[in-house]
């Protein structure tokens, strides 16, 4: 199917509105702050980000050099990384001695990653 054919299927061939539907669903999407869930998707939208949200959903946490093996990276890479989650309150850190553990802030993250994945390989069977 070329290109202006699918544009076609894609697009409504009048302009027209439910006025009641759209006043009703704007009041609630300018109700909420989406930036800041768009910071969320924009961190895990990393791969290696994504892994390392994933990898700590699967245990209750990990130091920075298990993460760093796991992503296949150096611990600054590692850390690089998980400084970034942790300073958009996906996961958090604990110090004990000299070394620093990371897990996810909130079980959302844990669902939302969760989710993310069953609804790739749902997509993927669909293809």
């Amino acid at each position: 199917m070329n290109r202006t054919m699918k544009q076609i299927q894609d697009t409504c061939e009048v302009f027209c509105f439910d006025e009641e539907k759209v006043n009703r669903v704007s009041k609630r999407v300018d109700e909420e702050n989406l930036l800041a869930v768009a910071d969320i998707f924009k961190a895990l939208s990393d791969g290696t980000r994504l892994k390392i949200a994933y990898a700590l959903s699967l245990e209750d946490e990990l130091c920075v050099c298990d993460v760093a093996n796991i992503i296949r990276s150096t611990t600054a890479t590692a850390s690089h990384h998980l400084r970034l989650l942790r300073n958009q309150g996906i996961a958090k850190s604990r110090k004990e001695g000299k070394l620093v553990f990371y897990s996810i802030d909130d079980d959302h993250i844990t669902e939302l990653v969760h989710t993310a994945i069953i609804h790739s390989k749902e997509v993927g069977a669909h293809e």
